[in-house]
């Protein structure tokens, strides 16, 4: 293996020598990755096609020994890294340039206790991988909406999907992890073990370590769940968002809903003459007891005049790929966020405005309903302090063309920042780039920030893990 050419914690460059690299390569069971390997290209890239970034090195882990010694490399050669899941976070924090890229994607071990009822996950899984595992036993866990995701990042910033509304977050199903920490040391965290690391990685992110593996409780899940899913001319927004927020106020907590800004889609059960056309479509799952299914959706159904109705009975891993299709690898992304303080008209003509003035027809304006589980835990009980939270809103920039990023970017941007007057802090699985920086990190930990600061100090002094 030839010298390379590496940047340095210290954003400085330095060169690790032919000796270094093969005593690095011979302690690992797994590969490294560099720019002269023919699989580089597709390795380095991740899921949003907007991040283009050149690592010097790519370290394939076969397992938590890989990841130690990793890490151990990366803190005595002063290495910038950065560490990889399943890569779909939006802002691209997976990879690095010049760096290392610590890459867990072949982790993807998964182990379902159905009589505990708790899954044991290494931190490449999917959403899609642990559902194929789960679903076999009646089993869930609360994540989120799309198969491809990985584990590890959804659930180390939040994670909301179906399930939140009875039974939280990701992180609040969180019972242990295997995390190595910048001393290359594995230290299990949970409530009786290491509890304020535990604390901090339930919400802080992974700035604290790399977790290897995830304990989760599951929850039993009816072998069919209802989906709602009317979609009404954007002309009827106003009247189908003031009945949804009413509704979900007394609804039960076994029914989840976002309200959608989009395109209408272009499958066989809406009409030729609608496909494409702008929208609002309430997307609901109702996984309740089965028979109470229609009874409950079936107001969603009837607020007004609907130009299809997509609402049906499937199958929950089903329901957890129906929206995959319209996030594939490689499109271009920027996606924003915000908890809303209030719905009314003043929120829902700026909403109407910016879905008027989409630069694609792939982006979309959401309102995540919320309430029920992620209200009851007290917001000093995990690093996620949100635990007000009523509404979310989601600013999602989707596009194929290169050329028309500065356009979608702006678009994005100016609405979150044109909706600041009516929230108050962001989901950081949504966060952007993180340009918004301090602001960002403040609206969403609030008083949790400072103990937040003491973890990292303690764990990652020489902050190993940016």
């Amino acid at each position: 293996m030839s010298a390379v050419q590496i940047r340095t914690q210290s954003i400085n460059k330095t060169i690790l020598d032919e000796k270094i690299l093969y005593e690095f390569k011979n302690s690992l069971r797994g590969k490294i990755i560099t720019v002269k390997d023919d699989d580089y290209d597709k390795l380095r890239k991740v899921w949003n096609g907007l991040i283009d970034k050149h690592p010097a090195l790519i370290v394939l882990c076969a397992g938590a020994a890989d990841v130690i010694t990793s890490v151990n490399f990366a803190r005595e050669q002063n290495i910038l890294l950065s560490v990889r899941g399943g890569g779909h976070n939006v802002a691209g924090r997976a990879v690095c340039d010049d760096g290392i890229v610590i890459d867990l994607s072949c982790m993807r071990g998964i182990r379902v206790d159905p009589v505990n009822q708790t899954v044991t996950v290494q931190a490449g899984a999917t959403l899609g991988d642990i559902d194929h595992e789960t679903y076999t036993f009646g089993l869930a866990v609360p994540f989120g909406l799309v198969s491809k995701t990985g584990i590890a990042g959804l659930c180390l910033h939040g994670g909301a999907g179906w399930l939140t509304r009875k039974y939280g977050l990701t992180l609040d199903n969180l019972l242990s992890v295997d995390i190595v920490t910048s001393d290359g040391k594995m230290r299990r965290a949970s409530e009786s073990e290491n509890p304020d690391l535990f604390w901090a990685i339930r919400g802080g992110g992974g700035n604290f370590g790399i977790v290897t593996s995830f304990e989760f409780r599951a929850y039993p899940i009816p072998s069919k769940v209802w989906f709602a899913g009317p979609i009404y001319p954007v002309s009827e927004a106003k009247k189908v968002l003031r009945f949804a927020a009413n509704y979900m106020k007394e609804a039960p907590e076994e029914l989840s809903l976002i309200a959608t800004f989009w395109n209408a889609p272009e499958v066989p059960k809406v009409p030729l003459e609608y496909q494409g056309s702008s929208i609002i479509m309430l997307l609901g799952c109702y996984h309740g007891q089965f028979d109470k299914g229609p009874e409950i959706i079936t107001p969603l159904r009837e607020i007004a005049e609907s130009i299809a109705d997509l609402s049906e009975p499937m199958r929950f891993i089903d329901l957890q790929k129906f929206l995959d299709d319209d996030y594939p690898d490689g499109m271009l992304y920027y996606w924003k966020s915000a908890y809303l303080r209030q719905l009314d008209d003043e929120v829902y003509d700026i909403m109407i405005d910016y879905a008027n003035k989409r630069p694609s027809k792939r982006s979309n304006i959401d309102i995540w309903y919320g309430s029920g589980a992620i209200n009851r835990v007290p917001s000093e009980k995990t690093a996620f302090a949100r635990r007000d939270i009523k509404y979310m809103l989601a600013m999602e920039a989707n596009w194929t063309d290169p050329e028309q990023s500065e356009a979608n970017i702006s678009w994005a941007r100016n609405c979150f920042e044109d909706m600041q007057r009516f929230t108050s802090g962001s989901y950081l699985n949504f966060p952007g780039f993180m340009e918004d920086g301090d602001k960002l990190l403040q609206g969403a930990y609030e008083n949790n920030f400072k103990r937040l600061q003491a973890v990292k100090a303690k764990y990652d002094p020489k902050n190993l893990f940016h």
